[in-house]
């Protein structure tokens, strides 16, 4: 009886010493990033020519949850939607993330696969707004780690 006594005193020790380092444990550092949207970065260009338009988005990543904030101005008309695509700077790529549609919040939360995150690092990201007038974008920005 009293091996077991000690073994679960052990075993009661073990688990609240293993709690007490995992709440004092450091959380991971988030990953900053941010774009500038401008409409001389769309490509293809501009349907509607609309040189007074931009926004700005940034976040942070903590493991694969992406928080953030999206801002713009000047633009043909309300968004239709706005994405996170696949694609290096000067060239168009397929959507990865859908952040809105007509009714655009201006903060929010996503999740990024691993893949994304090699692809953030890369600059191979990019944020583009659409518009009903400008149905590939009106603008445009190549999201930066940093």
């Amino acid at each position: 009886m009293k091996k077991f006594a000690i073994l679960v005193l052990a075993v009661t020790v073990a688990a609240l010493a293993g709690a007490a380092f995992a709440a004092a444990a450091p959380r991971a550092t988030p990953i900053k990033f941010a774009a500038k949207m401008t409409p001389a970065a769309e490509v293809p260009p501009q349907t509607w020519k609309n040189p007074g338009a931009s926004g700005s988005f940034t976040g942070d990543i903590t493991g694969n949850k992406m928080k953030w904030t999206l801002k713009f101005a000047g633009l043909t008309g309300p968004t239709t939607a706005v994405n996170v695509n696949l694609g290096a700077a000067g060239t168009s790529g397929p959507v990865v993330v859908r952040l809105c549609g007509v009714v655009c919040p201006a903060e929010g939360t996503s999740t990024l696969s691993k893949a994304l995150l090699n692809d953030l690092r890369a600059h191979k990201l990019y944020v583009n707004v659409r518009t009903k007038k400008n149905p590939n974008g009106e603008i445009r920005g190549q999201l930066s780690a940093g």
